[in-house]
Formats: structure tokens, C-alpha cells, sequence
């Protein structure tokens, strides 16, 4: 019963995140910048900042049962992040001759991801 617990709580975060994910992609955050893709690049961004923040708060400040934690982590952030779109959106930007906007999108993606976990990372410790 216990694995099919963690099953059920991955699955239920994943089908939140997988919502999300979709209801932000056809947005008009979608076509805010368009050719950039805005609406995966600021999934990976908030993406990263949620699972620096709640993993760092679920392991250094407070108690959260493991089931949540497979819920949140595994289950939401990993069906809302994007990044095999990300890596698609990329080649599909490159086969269009779009190389600056590519790049942009590679370096900015990466950089802000990285300081967004930070962030959370941080946030989440108090300081």
C-alpha cells in the first residue's frame, strides 16, 4: 500500500503541474515575444525557483511528509518544467536561422534558471 501511495501522490502533483504547464503554454505569454519562447522559458525560470525553494525548505526548515514531498517535487515541478521543449524550441529556432534569439534563449534560460534556484534556495533558509 505504501508504494502505491507514492504512486498516487507523484501521479496527483504531476497531473497539477502537467495543467499548469499547458494552461501557461497557450497564454498569451506564449506570444508575448514570439519567435522567443516565453512561455517555456518563464516555466523553467518558476520551475527552478519551486524546487530550490521547497526542497530547501522541506530539508532544512520544516517537516514535510514524504508523500508531499513526491507530490511537489517530482510530481509538479517535473511535469511543469519543460526542458526537453526547451531543447526542442532551441533546434527549432536554429533551423529557422533564428541563431540570436537561440543563444538568448539558451544563456538566459540557463543563467536565470540557475540564480532562480538560488533565490529559492535562500528564500526558503530565511537569510
Amino acid at each position: 500500500m505504501e508504494t502505491l501511495t507514492k504512486y498516487l501522490a507523484v501521479a496527483g502533483g504531476g497531473a497539477a503541474g502537467a495543467v499548469l504547464r499547458y494552461y501557461l503554454g497557450g497564454s498569451a505569454l506564449a506570444r508575448a515575444a514570439a519567435p522567443f519562447p516565453t512561455a517555456t522559458f518563464v516555466i523553467n525560470v518558476t520551475g527552478s525557483f519551486v524546487i530550490g525553494f521547497f526542497l530547501t525548505l522541506a530539508g532544512e526548515r520544516v517537516y514535510v511528509n514524504p508523500h508531499v514531498r513526491l507530490a511537489v517535487a517530482v510530481g509538479f515541478v517535473g511535469a511543469y518544467t519543460t526542458f526537453s521543449t526547451f531543447e526542442y524550441e532551441t533546434d527549432r529556432l536554429l533551423g529557422d536561422g533564428e541563431w540570436l534569439a537561440a543563444a538568448a534563449y539558451v544563456a538566459l534560460s540557463v543563467f536565470l534558471g540557475l540564480v532562480a534556484v538560488r533565490c529559492g534556495v535562500v528564500l526558503a533558509r530565511g537569510r
